[in-house]
């Protein structure tokens, strides 16, 4: 596996696949060809179909220039490899093909190139494809673990490279900053469902309950908080998508605000969750328009129970069996936004999501870490379960909730 670091984009929402993908991209498409007359972007799949509500054309138009880019779109279209396929043209003044790219945005802002394994960063350079971690799975991880006297975020710090640990200093103040920049916002958030922030009530109205109402009305906020800033274009950390960014932060930022949980803590609960995203990505997919919804919320609820337990002193086996509860029980989730935004079923998603880790974590505490169905077992079902899903419920908006009138009442 390759480094965590991958796992936690610092980006704009408000979708990591159809907005930080193709911006990278389309990015590296412009430095190849700058001098290109005009541009042709051909979408497939699930960028075809949400791409206007996930502002995949206003990215691709951001880096290439309104005047000068056709863009076209073949939703029932898809490419071999993965939905989110994007086909790049450059052409001359006189109309000749001056240059081609295929490329797939695989989910949580990572693109990648037909027929190659490379991910690019931003500045368009390769990311290295060093394989950092000698284990892939969680049960060879835990082994590891057990004899060598190591949790799960030191089992991450012995195998990251100098300078991580900044890094994901940098990853949580921005995930502190857009829980509060979200709990101060009000209004209307951008798209045709007029939906109205509610962080900030439920942040207030939560303060009047005792603490048992208190506590779940404040996770509630925080992971409002954050997707409404994703769903307004606002700031975030991929976690382990842009949709569900909500919920690791929410978490964390409890843990930080309400528990006195020290930002060391908070730092080494961050690696435990890039850890288990990792192995999801590696083993599985993070991407809900490979896989469903259970990719992006289950992930983000896993990771987020596993930060948890780890958090609170919790054993190897208590985290692994925290972010098992947490996957396996989003198991089958549809990827079905309405009007093709990120907002509804996805922001109240990550507020539940939110709340579900907290409780998994609670409950593997209770337990003495031990149970049925592994990790590594229930990542293994959800890859088949998402491939056993029709396309319509996977981020193309052609099924289930995205198929109600959003002006009915």
């Amino acid at each position: 596996m390759k480094s965590i670091c991958q796992i936690y984009k610092i980006g704009h929402g408000p979708s990591s696949s159809h907005t930080m993908g193709p911006m990278r991209a389309a990015r590296i498409f412009h430095n190849r060809y700058p001098d290109a007359a005009r541009y042709r972007v051909s979408l497939y799949g699930s960028l075809a179909a949400t791409g206007k509500g996930h502002l995949t054309n206003e990215t691709l138009m951001l880096e290439l220039g309104e005047d000068r880019l056709e863009i076209v779109e073949y939703p029932e279209i898809f490419l071999p490899e993965h939905p989110n396929g994007i086909i790049f043209q450059a052409f001359d003044a006189g109309g000749a093909s001056s240059g081609e790219w295929t490329v797939f945005s695989i989910g949580g802002g990572d693109i990648r190139e037909k027929g190659a394994e490379e991910i690019y960063l931003e500045d368009g350079s390769l990311y290295s494809n060093e394989e950092i971690y000698d284990l892939a799975n969680m049960a060879e991880v835990l082994r590891w673990c057990k004899q060598n006297g190591r949790t799960l975020w030191e089992y991450v710090d012995l195998h990251e490279k100098p300078g991580y640990m900044d890094y994901l200093a940098n990853v949580w103040e921005c995930m502190k900053e857009s829980v509060e920049n979200g709990l101060n916002r009000e209004g209307m958030l951008p798209g045709g469902l007029h939906l109205q922030r509610k962080a900030s009530q439920y942040n207030i109205k939560a303060q009047g309950y005792d603490r048992s109402l208190r506590n779940r009305g404040l996770i509630f906020s925080y992971a409002l908080a954050v997707a409404e800033e994703n769903a307004g274009g606002g700031s975030i950390v991929t976690a382990p998508t842009c949709g569900s960014a909500g919920v690791l932060p929410a978490v964390l930022y409890h843990c930080y605000r309400n528990y006195n949980i020290n930002e060391h803590r908070i730092l080494r609960g961050l690696a435990t969750a890039g850890l288990i995203a990792n192995i999801v990505k590696r083993n599985a997919s993070i991407s809900g328009a490979e896989v469903g919804c259970q990719g992006e919320i289950g992930v983000a609820c896993s990771m987020a129970s596993a930060a948890a337990n780890q958090i609170f002193g919790g054993t190897i086996y208590q985290i692994e069996y925290a972010a098992e509860m947490g996957l396996e029980h989003h198991l089958g989730l549809t990827c079905d936004p309405m009007c093709g935004l990120v907002q509804i079923p996805c922001i109240e998603r990550c507020a539940f999501a939110a709340a579900r880790a907290f409780d998994t974590n609670v409950f593997a505490t209770l337990s003495d870490g031990r149970h049925r169905v592994s990790f590594d077992e229930v990542v293994k079902v959800m890859k088949q379960t998402g491939h056993d899903l029709p396309n319509l419920y996977k981020e193309t908006s052609m099924g289930g909730l995205a198929l109600m009138n959003p002006e009915e009442d």
